[in-house]
């Protein structure tokens, strides 16, 4: 079994169903972060102990808070995952970042379509 991702989400108020997939990604929300607080522009900032992934949700951050939190992650040596907040660009970029769906018989049981089909060629 692969070990659980420890990851602090950082951007938008709300995660809707971004953590339901996170789960299925073996990816577990440690700490969600607004990014509303001006507090959060300081260039000191230091993520919490345990962090495997920093997920940076794009369209609720503006850039000085992005700098902040990258900066932190890479004094850390967090990786950072940058994305919209919708579920098909987090999905896009877990896949394309190597992480993988935790269960991949479950996955390969699924029913596959025409476009899934002319990508995986």
């Amino acid at each position: 079994m692969t070990e659980l991702v420890r990851a602090v989400v950082v951007g938008a108020d709300r995660l809707g169903n971004i953590p339901e997939l996170l789960k299925v990604h073996n990816i577990a929300i440690r700490h969600h972060i607004s990014g509303r607080d001006p507090a959060h522009q300081k260039k000191t900032l230091q993520l919490p102990s345990g962090t495997d992934l920093l997920i940076l949700l794009t369209d609720f951050l503006g850039h000085n808070v992005m700098k902040t939190f990258r900066a932190a992650a890479q004094r850390s040596g967090v990786k950072v995952l940058v994305c919209r907040r919708s579920v098909c660009c987090m999905k896009r970029a877990l896949t394309q970042s190597g992480y993988c769906e935790a269960c991949p018989a479950e996955a390969q049981s699924r029913p596959v379509g025409k476009k899934a089909l002319r990508f995986a060629a």
